[in-house]
């Protein structure tokens, strides 16, 4: 008798475990789609590139204003600016959306199978209202007139700020899909890679472009500021040139080393440890 009394005990709470699991099955059918797990975490993704943009055009814009207003950043300390919050943001939000901040990215990784496309369009509105949340910010704390205009407007010609930002921004992206879609390369250093490349990149062309390599971060200003000249540009140029340094750097990746070795995944810490 005892041993059926058990057994009978088991099956109730078998019963019951079967019934609470019915129960949570049902529970989570009734849940929203807009409530969904997939949907929470891209909304978070969308919200962190409006955080990232906002940082890295409030900083940067802002350096620009600043020596502009005041003249006391200077144009190598608006070079360090860049960098430095471009870098800063990468490891800050990376994880969660990918630290695109720029519609040529998140464009060119959509063309490369990166990325889905579904997702690319709400990325740009999130990544333009980023940057056109900051620029009104800029223009509401400073009182920016047109002559401090902190956004980019070709220095010479048209065609020759267009050549060079399809250059930069070939670099850009170049060394973005190096260090983010390889994995042989040393991921812990990828933020640094990127900023560092920014900031070299506006030190060579910001006297002749402003070194956009982002139509957020030219779209944005020229929104708040109702200045237009030569828009057109920075969104083509950055677009074209991300595209031609991912397809170049594509080429790079293919190599006649088993599969393995090119997929192995490589760290910065791993790597000094066996020095």
């Amino acid at each position: 008798m005892p041993v059926a009394v058990d057994g009978i005990e088991t099956d109730i709470s078998r019963m019951e475990e079967g019934s609470s699991r019915t129960k949570a099955t049902a529970d989570n059918s009734n849940i929203p789609d807009c409530c969904s797990v997939a949907v929470v975490s891209f909304v978070q993704k969308l919200i962190a590139e409006v955080i990232g943009t906002y940082f890295v055009i409030f900083s940067g814009c802002g350096a620009v204003a600043v020596n502009k207003i005041y003249g006391s950043v200077s144009f190598p300390g608006i070079c360090i600016t860049w960098g430095l919050v471009v870098m800063v943001m990468v490891y800050s939000v990376g994880h969660i959306s990918g630290a695109h901040f720029n519609p040529a990215v998140t464009i060119t990784f959509a063309i490369f199978r990166r990325f889905p496309w579904k997702q690319v369009p709400l990325y740009i509105v999130a990544q333009v209202f980023g940057s056109t949340l900051a620029s009104g910010t800029l223009r509401l704390l400073f009182t920016v007139k047109a002559v401090d205009y902190f956004g980019t407007v070709p220095v010479g010609s048209n065609f020759q700020s267009l050549v060079v930002e399809i250059i930069i921004t070939f670099l850009l992206m170049f060394v973005i899909s190096g260090v983010s879609t390889d994995d042989r390369a040393i991921g812990e250093l990828g933020g640094v890679a990127v900023g560092m490349t920014i900031l070299l990149n506006v030190l060579v062309a910001g006297p002749v472009s402003g070194a956009s390599m982002n139509p957020a971060r030219s779209i944005g200003p020229a929104l708040v500021m109702n200045i237009y000249g030569g828009l057109w540009v920075y969104i083509l140029g950055p677009i074209v040139g991300a595209i031609a340094g991912a397809f170049a750097y594509n080429l790079l990746r293919f190599t006649d080393k088993p599969l393995p070795q090119p997929t192995k995944t490589r760290s910065f810490f791993n790597s000094t440890s066996r020095k």
